[in-house]
Order: C-alpha cells, then sequence, then structure tokens
C-alpha cells in the first residue's frame, strides 16, 4: 500500500482537501503543499501495516470501501494508505 502523510490534526481541513490529496501525483519521497498543509509520500508500506496500528491506543483507523482506501489518525498527521491496485493510487 503506498502511503501518504498529510500534516494536519484537524479533521475537518483534511476532509477539505482528501480529493486533492487522492489526485495529486507525488514521487516517493516528495513533498508538495496542498492549501497550506503539508503532503507527503511516505513511500510504501506492508500490508500488516494497518494490524500493527490497530495495537497503538493513540491511533484511529478508518475505512472508505468506496475509495478502497485506510486513513490513520494519530498526533498531528494522518496517514491515508492507498491501495496498489486502486484506481486512485497516487504515483502510479
Amino acid at each position: 500500500m503506498r502511503c501518504i502523510t498529510v500534516y494536519t490534526k484537524d479533521f475537518a481541513r483534511f476532509s477539505d482537501i482528501l480529493e486533492d490529496v487522492l489526485s495529486v501525483t507525488l514521487a516517493s519521497d516528495e513533498q508538495t503543499t496542498i492549501d497550506g498543509v503539508a503532503v507527503h509520500a511516505s513511500g510504501d508500506v506492508p500490508e500488516h501495516y494497518v494490524h500493527r496500528m490497530r495495537q497503538k491506543k493513540d491511533v484511529v483507523i478508518m475505512r472508505d470501501v468506496q475509495r478502497n482506501i485506510v486513513i490513520l489518525q494519530r498526533g498531528d498527521v494522518f496517514e491515508v494508505l492507498v491501495h496498489q491496485h486502486s484506481s486512485e493510487a497516487v504515483g502510479s
């Protein structure tokens, strides 16, 4: 899964830019700014990453089945995990 890190703790702000985050094409380790929020293509994470994060008490996990993505919220960041076979895979 491809991981895109969005540096904001504001869920409303994150929700406002999510479509733009999913549509931007970034190379691995590339960073950009969307509406004043830093967005970083963090590379690939293994499938068991979500399971590992589920064990942590400070992580919220959200699934968007329609878009085939998983969103992790922890601390001041959101991590958007995009399945590689998704039609919205960033950087593919």
